[in-house]
């Protein structure tokens, strides 16, 4: 299966959007760390969307995801790299609570128990130097009201944080996780007049349009059909496809810094205990193991270096 990411544009130049399909990358996710169906599920959708939104923007740098949940799920993750590197992991209680959550990956019932769920998503940039952004939403509405799916929430995130009047959907299965976003291009707001007015009336049409697209029809077609079958009378222009893929940035290197920040008294007791250092990646399942030489060679490297900023896995 072929993984693509699509820009468009509709129109005018007043209506912008991104479709996505993951495949082979979804797979190979799956591959390496599974879940229960409805985690399973919501870890497809957030992949899809951390591709959508990456695809959204002009920035370089790892566009993080993350659901923070008082349910069974406690956190689910997924990133996007600046070239469209993909990983995600999830953190489930080892019992499940009362009344397990519904089938279906309905959010309300994995992460948003208890009302205190959380949506946070977070632009680290590659260049040294530069602050990451966070921007974070609540799993409910204004009213209060729980939200039941992946995709109100970022609606809602993208109405708030960004003020870009957006519209999006979100699938996935056992085979591909698939996402279509479509969105007001910014700046089409501080137009005047019938040049406004024309602005809001595209991206209405635009929004109609996509909300016939049903979810079966996303998991089976090819972006570029959801596309021609939308937005044949819109004069759509689709941009070259961008190939996302699969891939984990943990390394050895990294887990060595990080046992570094432990300190040596806490790595020392570890091998006290066990004879190594054993240390798992939660999105990839890669396993690093450290004995006593590599332990030794550790601090004394960390003698003469200082460590560098915390990175995660």
């Amino acid at each position: 299966m072929t993984d693509s990411l699509f820009k468009f544009m509709l129109g005018e130049g007043n209506v912008r959007g991104v479709a996505v399909r993951l495949g082979d990358a979804w797979q190979e996710m799956l591959r390496r760390r599974r879940h229960g169906a409805p985690v399973q599920e919501l870890l497809g959708e957030m992949s899809a969307a951390s591709a959508l939104l990456a695809g959204s923007l002009k920035f370089d740098g790892t566009l993080i995801l993350q659901i923070h949940g008082d349910g069974p799920l406690r956190l689910a993750v997924a990133e996007c790299q600046p070239d469209f590197g993909l990983r995600a992991t999830a953190k489930e209680l080892d019992a499940p609570e009362p009344d397990e959550a519904p089938a279906g990956g309905a959010l309300l019932g994995l992460a948003n128990r208890h009302g205190s769920g959380r949506c946070v998503i977070t632009l680290d940039p590659r260049q040294p130097g530069q602050q990451p952004y966070q921007g974070i939403v609540g799993l409910a509405d204004a009213e209060g009201r729980a939200l039941q799916d992946l995709s109100a929430v970022l609606r809602q995130y993208l109405d708030q944080s960004e003020q870009i009047p957006s519209w999006l959907m979100l699938a996935a299965d056992e085979r591909v996780a698939c996402g279509l976003l479509v969105q007001r291009m910014p700046g089409a707001g501080g137009k005047a007049g019938s040049d406004a007015a024309r602005a809001d009336e595209d991206f209405s049409r635009a929004v109609h349009l996509a909300s016939t697209l049903q979810r079966a029809e996303l998991l089976q077609l090819e972006p570029q059909e959801v596309l021609r079958r939308l937005f044949w009378e819109e004069g759509a222009r689709v941009f070259d496809p961008v190939r996302p893929r699969f891939h984990c940035t943990c390394s050895k290197q990294r887990v060595a810094q990080m046992l570094r920040m432990l300190g040596r008294e806490e790595v020392e007791s570890v091998l006290a205990e066990r004879g190594e250092v054993e240390v798992t990646c939660e999105f990839c399942g890669a396993g690093y193991a450290f004995d006593l030489v590599d332990a030794a060679q550790l601090f004394h490297a960390g003698v003469d270096q200082p460590p560098g900023p915390s990175q995660s896995q």
